[in-house]
């Protein structure tokens, strides 16, 4: 007892400190490459496409930009999540991020709506891996129980300050964006965000090779024990239930996101305190909202981390997380909020922190589910599958919906649409959160 206390108060060591800044990095500029184009959206339609906000083809392009790259990572992400197991967690991280980074260069220099959703689709497929990589990297690279959801909750917090350096990106850009060299004659904010998002490639080629790889992993790989990863094991009697039901709950947390806050960009300028502003003022305005979605983000992953430090069970996180956002999301979409500037911008932190403390939660949750070799398989199914393909169809449920339900004003139609579309899901997700298995204490092993 005596040895465990003592190991527990060890200080990091300084390739931990390395191991976890690398993880944090990552995760920022994942939620940057993934929540950056939804931001950028309404500017992108209409300097590449030319099209008018609220109609039938701006909204028929808007649910295409939102939900191609996503489908399509997700489903990159079932490939990076076997590669991960089969070749080492650190390899698929790192050329990740630099398949990424390289992409999100190109994305700022696309000259058609076609050239750019090609070079998003490959970011966002490059973002999905590294999520899943980093996740069983993290998990393996520190042993003990209570640091390793530590390293999990709080460099998964990290996420949020990417959205925190896109808000602040995103204000520069659009007020000083006049200073910085021309791009295809014109100096348009939205591609200076994509040039932005290829910064972390260049530190990663640097410390690459200092980065260790899991030693779980390794040993077994080593030892000749590691056994092939297998899609068709994720559905055999023993981890079948476990597969489907959190691949449906992952849905359902993420179509928060998808149905609900990759659209608050496009609803913004729709209020009746913005709407009377100039259109520089307005994309301003969008940038402020956006930062204080951002703090409640924030505020949703670090009450994660301290959270899973102090609860033995897991499933009531997620289910009353589930069921505040069921409340929460028809008052700040259909109450005051949307007569209000400032008290929708308060209604749209509070449904943030909903959505990353659940994102947070799958970070931690499922790596205890499934065994080394089917870690990261069984992680990237959940996510790739729950929360990039089938979730994002709450944005085209959202855009399409948008066309059809009754209201006064285009931003009326968005509102009712984002409520339609995240209340469904969220409600199915708290319905089928008393159905979540509690984890094991110790990592299951093969």
């Amino acid at each position: 007892m005596e040895a465990t206390l003592n190991a527990r108060v060890q200080p990091l060591t300084g390739m931990q400190w390395l191991i976890l800044v690398t993880a944090g990095v990552g995760f920022a500029f994942d939620i940057y490459e993934v929540v950056v184009q939804a931001l950028v959206l309404r500017p992108v339609l209409v300097d590449l496409g030319g099209f008018t906000p609220g109609s039938r083809e701006f909204n028929h392009w808007a649910g295409l930009m939102l939900f191609a790259p996503v489908v399509l990572g997700g489903l990159a992400s079932l490939a990076g999540g076997y590669l991960t197991d089969r070749l080492g967690r650190q390899k698929v991280l790192v050329w990740s991020i630099v398949l990424y980074g390289t992409a999100a260069f190109m994305s700022g220099l696309a000259s058609s709506l076609g050239e750019l959703i090609f070079w998003r689709c490959i970011t966002v497929a490059g973002a999905c891996v590294e999520f899943v990589a980093a996740i069983a990297w993290l998990t393996e690279m520190f042993p003990d129980a209570r640091r390793r959801e530590s390293a999990l909750g709080w460099t998964q917090a990290c996420a949020t300050l990417g959205n925190f350096v896109m808000a602040g990106a995103y204000y520069a850009a659009v007020t000083w964006g006049d200073r910085l060299p021309e791009i295809h004659g014109a100096h348009a904010a939205w591609r200076y965000m994509f040039f932005f998002g290829a910064l972390p490639a260049i530190p990663l080629i640097i410390i690459r090779p200092f980065l260790p790889e899991s030693p779980v992993w390794q040993s077994k790989r080593a030892a000749g024990t590691l056994h092939r990863p297998s899609f068709a094991e994720l559905f055999a009697p023993r981890l079948r239930r476990i597969t489907v039901l959190s691949t449906a709950l992952v849905a359902c947390g993420y179509a928060m996101a998808f149905g609900l806050l990759q659209h608050i960009p496009r609803l913004v300028p729709s209020l009746p305190q913005v709407a009377v502003l100039s259109q520089k003022e307005q994309q301003q305005w969008v940038s402020w909202v956006h930062l204080q979605q951002d703090f409640g983000g924030i505020a949703g992953r670090i009450l994660l981390a301290l959270l899973v430090t102090r609860l033995v069970v897991r499933g009531p996180i997620y289910r009353w997380t589930m069921a505040a956002a069921v409340v929460s999301v028809p008052l700040v979409l259909l109450g005051p909020g949307m007569r209000y500037a400032s008290l929708f911008g308060f209604g749209a932190a509070l449904i943030s922190l909903f959505m990353a403390l659940q994102h947070s939660f799958w970070g931690n949750y499922l790596p205890r589910l499934f065994p080394v070799h089917l870690r990261g398989t069984g992680e990237s199914f959940a996510v790739g599958v729950g929360g990039r393909v089938l979730a994002p169809f709450a944005a085209l449920a959202t855009t399409q919906l948008a066309n059809i339900v009754p209201g006064a004003t285009p931003g009326a139609r968005l509102a009712l649409s984002m409520t339609l579309a995240t209340g469904i899901a969220v409600l199915c997700g708290f319905l089928l959160s008393w159905r979540m298995p509690e984890p094991p204490a110790d990592l299951p092993e093969d």
